[in-house]
């Protein structure tokens, strides 16, 4: 696997054996995690047929733990990058939390993350994000926080300036029970949660593609978007009610 020098380690070395240093400590992380998720966690992946294995893949998710990235990304492709790696998505991430010490900044970039800089104003990171979009797949978590009660905010605009350079394919994702499970100031994830992590049919957003590529376009784009994913939360919610209501009749009996 090529890797473009603009992303990845900047060390000559470090970069030379990346295609195999990244794929082995992915791997491990990710196994880890499906096996968390599923087997210690109870989670329900629903539309994985919605994504299929090609480059220019963009899954848009909202955003409620440090973790989501490994339940997105895990759920969406694994375990086919175990055979086909190109589909490992790269993950935008937070400079200060992810590459605070050499030693974390090692492991963020052969997880594939691209660092984002404190207050998010930066525009090498949009053009990196391009460059990797082109060539893979990408998680992004356009609210750019995390929620502490569940709701879904309002998207930022860099993600829709991301969506009308690339033209990718859009898969809206909506996951629920994250913050539960690693709440915002809890450093070990919690056991035994209930989590759900929906993709959404890839969205037609080509009534934006001839439209000038400017802010105010982009933030429609995040609005329709946004809009996508807040209707797949209420989804969740009716399957919750379904599945709570299914447990009662049967109490009942």
């Amino acid at each position: 696997m090529q890797q473009d020098k603009s992303l990845g380690p900047k060390n000559w070395f470090l970069r030379l054996i990346w295609p195999v240093s990244h794929y082995i400590i992915t791997h491990v992380a990710v196994s880890a995690a499906y096996l968390v998720f599923t087997f210690l966690n109870r989670t329900t992946a629903l539309g994985r047929e919605n994504i299929q294995g090609k480059k220019n893949i963009l899954l848009l998710s909202n955003h409620q733990s440090m973790i989501d990235s490994f339940l997105v990304g895990t759920f969406a492709f694994y375990p086919k990058t175990l055979i086909k790696p190109s589909l490992i998505p790269w993950n935008p991430a937070a400079e200060e939390n992810f590459y605070s010490n050499p030693v974390l900044g090692w492991f963020s970039s052969n997880w594939k993350c691209i660092p984002i800089k404190k207050g998010r104003k930066d525009v090498g990171a949009i053009f990196r994000m391009a460059t990797a979009l082109r060539n893979g797949t990408m998680t992004l978590f356009p609210e750019g926080t995390r929620t502490r009660d569940g709701s879904i905010g309002k998207a930022r605009g860099g993600a829709g300036l991301l969506i009308l350079e690339n033209q990718p394919t859009v898969i809206p994702v909506c996951i629920d029970g994250m913050n539960k499970m690693l709440p915002i100031g809890s450093i070990a994830p919690r056991l035994f949660q209930r989590i759900y992590v929906s993709y959404g049919k890839p969205m037609d957003l080509s009534s934006f593609y001839s439209q000038e590529k400017s802010r105010e376009v982009s933030g429609k784009v995040m609005e329709a978007v946004m809009d996508r994913i807040r209707e797949m939360q209420g989804e969740i919610n009716a399957l919750k009610e379904r599945e709570a209501n299914a447990v009662t009749s049967k109490i009942k009996v």
